[in-house]
C-alpha cells in the first residue's frame, strides 16, 4: 500500500466528515462521488471531461473488462489507466453484484462462484485469489474482493450465508493481498438484518483492511432502511479508514450518507437516467423530453454553471432527444456529474464551515423527486 495515506482534515468520526486520500496517481478530497466507467469508459464522456465535472476518481467493472475485452489485453496496453487515457485513481470493484445477479447463470460454494457469460454462455469460475489477480492485471488503485451481494428482500437465513461466504472470501483475499501499489478494502454485508450487520461490520474490521465498504444497500430495500442499517455500520468502523457505500447515487441518499460518515460513493443513477433525458437541478429531477419544454429556453438547471447550463436550454435538449442525436445523452450526463460534483463541493465546504447540517436541511427542502 505504498504511497497511500487518508487523513481527516474536518468533521466528526463518525458524522459528516472531510478528509484526503492521497493515492499514487492523486488525491481524492472526501466525501466524493465515483462516476462509474463499467467498461473502461463513463458512457458518452472523454477523462478529459470527466475531470471537468469534478471528479478526482472513476470506478470500473472487474466482471465486464474480464469478459470483454479480457485483462491481457488491458495488461498488455499498459494498464487500465493508460487503456482508457485516465491518469487519476481507478477503484475496480470485484464483479461480485454482476455475477450475483446471474440467477440462472451461476453456481456458488466455497471456493468461488462459477458462472456463464452473459455474452457467450461459455463458462467461468471467480475466485477471491482469482478476482484480485484480474485487478492486479488492470493495475487499478483501489481493489475490492469477491463478495456475496443480496437483493431485497432477503431472509436471515439468506443473510447469514452470504455474510459466511463473504467473510470467508475476505479472509483469503487478505492472505493473498495486492500490488505494493494498490489499496484493499473490506466490505461489510449482512442483508437487512440489523444484528448481522453489526457483526460483520465487527469482524471484517478484524481483518484490518486498509478501507472498508458498505454493501447490499440501495438495492430496492425502503429509504429508511438502509439509512438505518448504514447508522449501525459507520461507528464500528475505523475512524481513520476510508468508507465507501457502494452504489448509492441520488442527492438525498449521498447527504443522508455524509451525515453518518460515509467518504466514498458510485452509482450508474447520474449516467444511466441522463441517457433517457433526465437531469439534475435543485428543484429535483427534471425530464427535459416532456412536451412542456417545448420553447424552454432556460438552461437546464439555472442554478448551475456547468458549461452545458451555460450553453444549452432546455427546448434545445429536448430537440436532441426526440430527434435521437448522440449529443442529447452527452450533454446530460455531463450535466448530472457536474451537478454531483458541485454539490459534493459544497458539502465538503459546508464540513468544514461546520455547518452541514442546516445546509443539506436547506438542500433537501428545494430538492424534490419529479420526473
Amino acid at each position: 500500500m505504498r504511497g497511500f495515506c487518508f487523513r481527516l482534515t474536518g468533521g466528526a468520526a463518525d458524522g459528516p466528515r472531510l478528509g484526503v486520500l492521497q493515492t499514487p496517481r492523486g488525491a481524492i478530497h472526501t466525501p466524493a462521488f465515483m462516476p462509474v466507467g463499467t467498461q473502461g469508459t463513463v458512457k458518452g464522456l472523454t477523462g478529459e471531461e470527466v475531470r471537468e465535472t469534478g471528479a478526482e476518481i472513476v470506478l470500473a467493472n472487474t466482471f465486464h473488462l474480464y469478459l470483454r475485452p479480457g485483462p491481457e489485453v488491458v495488461a498488455h496496453a499498459g494498464g487500465l489507466h493508460r487503456f482508457m487515457a485516465w491518469d487519476g485513481p481507478i477503484l475496480t470493484d470485484s464483479g461480485g453484484f454482476q455475477v450475483f445477479s446471474l440467477e440462472s447463470l451461476r453456481r456458488t460454494g466455497d471456493e468461488g462462484v462459477t458462472f456463464r457469460s452473459p455474452i457467450d454462455g461459455s463458462e467461468h469460475t471467480f475466485t477471491p485469489e482469482g478476482v484480485l489477480e484480474i485487478q492486479r492485471r488492470l493495475d487499478s488503485d483501489l481493489v475490492m474482493p469477491l463478495d456475496v451481494c443480496l437483493g431485497y428482500p432477503a431472509d436471515d437465513a439468506q443473510a447469514k450465508e452470504a455474510l459466511r461466504l463473504t467473510m470467508l472470501w475476505a479472509g483469503r483475499s487478505k492472505v493473498r493481498g495486492v500490488a505494493p501499489h494498490q489499496m484493499l478494502f473490506g466490505i461489510v454485508q449482512g442483508g437487512f438484518s440489523a444484528a448481522l450487520r453489526r457483526e460483520a461490520a465487527e469482524r471484517i474490521v478484524e481483518l484490518d483492511f486498509a478501507g472498508y465498504a458498505i454493501g447490499g444497500l440501495s438495492v430496492g430495500e425502503p429509504r429508511e432502511v438502509g439509512y438505518t442499517l448504514l447508522a449501525e455500520v459507520t461507528p464500528r468502523l475505523p475512524a481513520d479508514r476510508p468508507r465507501y457505500l457502494m452504489g448509492v447515487g441520488s442527492p438525498p441518499d449521498l447527504l443522508a450518507a455524509i451525515a453518518r460518515g460515509v467518504d466514498l460513493f458510485d452509482c450508474v443513477l447520474p449516467t444511466r437516467v441522463a441517457r433517457t433525458g433526465v437531469v439534475f437541478t435543485r428543484s429535483g429531477r427534471l425530464s427535459v423530453r416532456s412536451a412542456r419544454f417545448r420553447d424552454d429556453h432556460a438552461p437546464p438547471d439555472p442554478t448551475c454553471q456547468c458549461r452545458v447550463c451555460r450553453t444549452y436550454s432546455r427546448a434545445y435538449l429536448r430537440h436532441l432527444f426526440h430527434a435521437d442525436e448522440m449529443l442529447g445523452p452527452r450533454l446530460a450526463t455531463f450535466h448530472n456529474l457536474a451537478f454531483l460534483g458541485t454539490l459534493l463541493g459544497e458539502a465538503r465546504a459546508a464540513i468544514a464551515a461546520q455547518r452541514f447540517e442546516t445546509w443539506a436541511r436547506g438542500v433537501l427542502a428545494e430538492y424534490r423527486t419529479s420526473w
